[in-house]
């Protein structure tokens, strides 16, 4: 009777986080998604240049921990261009970026899984190498892309929780703020774990559903 007194009391706060974090991932997915696309379609071009500089971003962004990332998002850049970023800006913009250094590689690969000989025959037929891209590549690549893309994008939910370091107040940062005024840390932590659970699933669910829709 105590958890679920303590869960009522607790849900208006962690509902609150939810809508955070749901509103931060789904619009850092959006951003992943544009520019994972871009770097991963630079990265099967014949651009050498461009090529370096996309191998260069996946490597930084890879290679350097997230919440490093977000401090020099948040903290750092304000403090050379000397203006001020929103916590939930700087977050959602930290998320996007390093999901979409894992998104390019996605799309790399689910490219070049592509036969090259569907990108020389739409060629031949006078596309461009960007309407080749878009009308024959692509939407056979993103069947086999579904799945890796949804993995990341959870990833990238859990990898939220982060945020609360830079005094951005979602599901984890909330859920610390309970225990801070209930002293009740398992069984807040155990709300948490069971809200980030039922929003991974719904977002599984979802995906399953498109990944049926596209093999039709």
């Amino acid at each position: 009777m105590e958890f679920l007194k303590l869960f009522e009391d607790s849900l208006p706060a962690l509902l609150a986080g939810v809508g955070m974090t749901v509103r931060i991932i789904s619009v850092g997915i959006v951003i992943a998604i544009i520019i994972g696309l871009l770097i991963g379609m630079i990265n099967v071009g014949n651009n050498k240049f461009l090529k370096i500089f996309a191998r260069v971003y996946i490597d930084v962004v890879r290679g350097t921990p997230l919440l490093v990332q977000v401090f020099f998002i948040y903290f750092g850049l304000p403090s050379v261009f000397d203006f001020k970023l929103d916590a939930v800006l700087a977050g959602t913009i930290a998320i996007g970026v390093n999901a979409s250094a894992y998104m390019a590689e996605i799309f790399r690969a689910g490219i070049l899984s592509i036969d090259n000989g569907q990108l020389e025959a739409a060629r031949s037929l006078g596309l461009t190498y960007g309407e080749a891209m878009r009308k024959v590549i692509l939407p056979q690549a993103v069947k086999r892309m579904v799945p890796p893309l949804v993995n990341q994008s959870i990833i990238s939910l859990k990898d939220t929780s982060i945020l609360s370091s830079i005094g951005l107040i979602e599901l984890t940062s909330s859920g610390q703020i309970i225990i801070a005024s209930t002293f009740q840390a398992f069984q807040v932590w155990i709300m948490v774990g069971i809200l980030y659970f039922v929003i991974i699933e719904l977002l599984t669910l979802l995906a399953s559903k498109l990944e049926r829709r596209l093999a039709h």
